[in-house]
């Protein structure tokens, strides 16, 4: 299942003034990631502020991007809540409108154990055809995937195709990479463990960076590929200020921002999210200025 790709990029969301979503300029998004160096696209993720994303919007902006890029890159589908049953129910109308996988988050709020979540994530598997890619973040979350739960999926599950590691521990991660079977997918969940996570043996990274500097990260990622990890040390060294501002507040308060800066105006973020300070506006301003993105 490697076709999915190295670089994939979580998109933001456009919304209009009002705060409504739009398809045109989220098309106009996805296609800018693909010609700037994604191999795919990530759609209602985090970064897609997929909280406040009502589940028409959701399946709306799917078939927009699809659309737009579907047969350049690979489209995954954010379809992932705290519920089984509406999961299951969400992903098989996700899967309708044409996405190459599914993108689910460990359930949140309710915390449920391990074998809880080794049934969910079986059930959701069990009800599409679609490639599944957990989506591990204990700090949004509130409960961690563990690497024994994880890998116990990976090897009972057939269409369980990899995992999005934003855990922010290493050791998980490797633990991880040490015991999965030789096609299980393992992407770094943050751009500043990108390249740790390849180093590690790792497939490849799920972005925010990606929209302003993806074809460094490309290069990035190709450079390690060939054996050139001077370049790609190089390269990360040169990124990890950009890293670091675009997560100076809640994701993704600083992309949108970023991205009207550079030109591209993806609209506000919807409350409860707000924008970001005079500081935290500095802050990204500086880290693109310092890339000559500004």
């Amino acid at each position: 299942m490697q076709e999915m790709g190295r670089l994939l990029t979580a998109m933001a969301t456009p919304f209009t003034k009002d705060s409504t979503v739009d398809y045109k300029k989220a098309a106009e998004l996805a296609v800018r990631l693909v010609g700037n160096g994604s191999d795919g696209i990530v759609v209602a993720g985090s970064t897609g502020e997929s909280a406040t994303l009502g589940e028409e919007e959701k399946l709306q902006l799917f078939a927009a991007v699809v659309e737009a890029v579907g047969e350049r890159a690979t489209v995954i589908a954010g379809t992932g809540t705290y519920s089984t049953a509406a999961t299951v129910a969400f992903t098989r109308k996700a899967e309708a409108t044409g996405v190459h996988g599914v993108l689910v988050v460990v359930p949140y709020y309710n915390k449920p154990p391990q074998e809880g979540l080794y049934r969910h994530f079986r059930e959701v598997a069990g009800a599409t055809s679609l490639p599944v890619i957990a989506y591990n973040i204990p700090g949004r979350t509130g409960v961690n995937l563990l690497p024994k739960t994880l890998l116990r999926l990976a090897e009972d599950v057939p269409n369980m195709a990899g995992v999005k590691e934003a855990s922010g521990n290493l050791d998980q991660i490797a633990e991880i990479l040490r015991e999965r079977p030789p096609s299980f997918l393992v992407y770094a969940g943050d751009d500043s463990f990108a390249l740790p996570v390849l180093a590690m043996g790792g497939s490849g990274v799920i972005s925010v960076a990606g929209h302003l500097v993806g074809d460094r990260l490309k290069e990035m990622i190709e450079a390690h590929a060939s054996g050139n990890v001077r370049l790609a040390a190089d390269i990360h060294l040169q990124l990890t200020p950009l890293f670091r501002a675009l997560f100076v507040t809640t994701n993704p308060i600083p992309v949108k921002l970023a991205l009207r800066l550079v030109g591209f105006d993806a609209g506000p973020v919807r409350p409860p999210l707000c924008p970001a300070t005079e500081a935290e506006a500095d802050a990204v301003q500086n880290a693109l200025r310092s890339l000559g993105l500004l």
